[in-house]
């Protein structure tokens, strides 16, 4: 028989991060204002051993338009926090809070 997985064991496991609350609110409020702009349209999260990405799409058939990962604690030189749009590195931090301001940034409309 197969062995029974619980979520806990998932949660103590430090190879695979995951979003804790306070980063998934605040991933989950820019996500929901691009929404209400008509701009991203789907998500999806991945984890993978060593990182969790946040993906948004403009449409369930594109690519995704940005990734927001996070890294294991510490492996990474210039922060846990990452945002990628396509293989192009936008943002990269110690907090979600950082990546999410410069992110946030890029996506304001240039003035006219």
């Amino acid at each position: 028989m197969g062995t029974l997985v619980r979520l806990n064991d998932f949660r103590r496991d430090v190879s695979c991060p995951f979003f804790d609350r306070r980063e998934l609110k605040a991933i989950l409020e820019l996500y929901g204002e691009r929404v209400s702009c008509g701009e991203w349209r789907d998500y999806a999260i991945d984890q993978q051993p060593g990182c969790v990405g946040f993906a948004v799409f403009r449409s369930s058939r594109d690519w995704p338009l940005y990734v927001i990962a996070k890294f294991i604690a510490g492996t990474q030189r210039h922060g846990d926090y990452a945002v990628f749009a396509g293989p192009r590195r936008v943002a990269q931090g110690r907090t979600i809070d950082d990546v999410l301001a410069r992110l946030r940034a890029e996506l304001a409309p240039e003035p006219a």
